[in-house]
């Protein structure tokens, strides 16, 4: 069976917003773990558009073919799979946007799956061994247990800048009323976490130093967190990955993701309207001092990335409060958005109610472009401001102001480094991808986070675990994985 797996561009991604680094970051890994359910003979291939042309005239008609997909990808993933079934293949749609539009999906796949495959994915392939595939597949029983390993084989590590992405959990414990992935987990758990050495296991086979995990909520589950960096703790790797304000707060459970390597997290704070956040269910950030949440990631090394929502219940203030805000903290990297009521969340339901919605044009659904009427702003104030906080916070002088805040001359010029790496240097970025070394300037980012996790002798602990028993009891009885299941975004928010 000859079988092509794909990852169609988003439309971001071909449009002139286009960064090819932001797109260049992280391998395909919820179709990577598809791929080890395949019998061993068969002849599978992995396409992700962000990083190569896809051929779809090579003159070879695949058996089956698996597209997964989102909002802003869906005309071009709709485009291939109607393509490939003209030609014979079978075509198979899973995803974030198939979840809450099925029947939108539907019409252009011969099965279409809801929800994560761990469950319904090997049960598809036994159906069509036996030719008797349903037309639809819907994920009930969530487990991470019995998986096989992820085909990092398929996976072109040379167009990646981050080709050692890992996913150790499913979903996220909350559930704010704009998030695209409460839908996608309807009908099961929303929550869950692989066993603890089956990550580890999954982290010892990644080659290199660093490490990008890519759950929604790394920190989700206190007990699988603790162990997991307790695991983690001596071999020397260095990773980022995304967690709340309460679980920065929360005694002891930082200390110990640091001691375990972590250099750089990425947190949700949405708004510096507190107003705003019981109004979207982000019970989780209400009444938390924000300011507190960055001193302590920075007393500890860690560099943050804030992401902020712009267009909820907001101002023409918001833009420049937040701006401020997040320079004169020191934040080194910041992720701005245009509120987007995806459809199948509580948000989008609210919004259509009221008569708010302006258009089903899934192309304009990508955070950068108003697709609702604002309650405060007009679109074009929204859509100025949003845009304005991008340019005033990444220019040099906010830089410099935001790295003056830094304790030691080390720490001010890694936060240059690493903020005006990431923006100002795009012409750089996209020669060393064209010319496909773009994993040559790993090595680089190494370096810079390695710096954040320099602190006084004072400030550091151990975290006692038995690492030799560990080690021995992780080769005795681990099975590794680690990556999403069909239709699990691996697309994190990055400025």
């Amino acid at each position: 069976m000859r079988v092509k797996l794909i990852l169609p561009a988003l439309t971001e991604a071909t449009s002139p917003f286009f960064r090819p680094v932001k797109y260049s970051l992280f391998p395909p890994l919820g179709l990577a773990t598809l791929a080890g359910y395949l019998p061993p003979d068969t002849q599978v291939s992995l396409h992700d558009e962000h990083v190569e042309r896809l051929n779809l005239d090579d003159g070879v008609t695949p058996d089956l073919v698996v597209i997964q997909v989102y909002i802003t990808s869906a005309r071009r993933s709709y485009e291939i799979a109607d393509h490939y079934r003209a030609r014979g293949a079978y075509v198979v749609l899973g995803g974030l946007h198939v979840t809450a539009l099925p029947d939108e999906a539907a019409r252009h796949a011969d099965t279409i799956f809801l929800g994560p495959g761990e469950d319904t994915w090997p049960v598809f392939l036994a159906d069509l061994r036996r030719r008797e595939p349903q037309r639809r597949y819907v994920s009930t029983t969530r487990t991470l247990a019995g998986l096989p390993p992820v085909r990092r084989d398929l996976i072109a590590r040379h167009r990646y800048l981050v080709p050692n992405s890992i996913v150790v959990s499913r979903g996220c414990p909350h559930h704010c009323d704009f998030c695209y992935k409460d839908a996608f987990f309807a009908g099961g758990k929303s929550f869950y976490t692989q066993a603890v050495d089956d990550a580890l296991a999954e982290i010892d086979r990644l080659p290199g130093q660093h490490l990008y995990f890519l759950d929604d909520h790394l920190f989700g589950n206190r007990r699988f967190a603790t162990a997991l960096f307790d695991g983690m703790a001596g071999m020397g790797r260095l990773w980022q990955a995304a967690g709340t304000v309460d679980a920065v707060l929360a005694p002891d459970l930082l200390e110990r993701a640091v001691g375990a390597g972590l250099r750089s997290l990425f947190v949700g704070f949405e708004t510096v309207n507190d107003g705003n956040l019981a109004a979207t269910r982000k019970r989780q950030n209400i009444g938390r001092d924000y300011s507190a949440v960055v001193r302590r990631l920075h007393d500890h090394g860690v560099m943050v990335n804030g992401s902020f929502v712009f267009g909820l219940d907001d101002g023409p203030d918001v833009f420049d409060r937040t701006v401020d805000w997040a320079v004169e903290q020191g934040v080194e990297t910041a992720t701005f958005h245009i509120l987007t009521p995806y459809p199948g969340t509580a948000l989008y339901d609210r919004m259509e109610a009221e008569g708010r919605m302006l258009h089903r044009d899934w192309d304009r659904y990508d955070t950068r472009q108003v697709v609702y009427r604002p309650s405060r702003l007009t679109a074009s104030q929204l859509t100025d401001g949003y845009h304005r906080a991008y340019r005033n916070f990444y220019r040099w002088p906010a830089i410099w102001r935001g790295a003056a805040g830094k304790d030691s001359l080390r720490g001010r010029l890694r936060h240059v480094a690493y903020a005006g790496g990431w923006k100002k240097f795009e012409p750089a970025w996209d020669a060393v991808i064209r010319a496909r070394r773009v994993l040559h300037a790993l090595p680089l980012l190494e370096a810079v986070l390695g710096g954040f996790g320099e602190r006084p002798a004072t400030d550091r602990r151990t975290v006692p675990t038995d690492h030799t028993a560990r080690a021995d009891h992780r080769t005795r009885t681990a099975r590794p994985d680690g990556a999403p299941g069909l239709g699990s975004a691996n697309i994190t928010g990055l400025p």
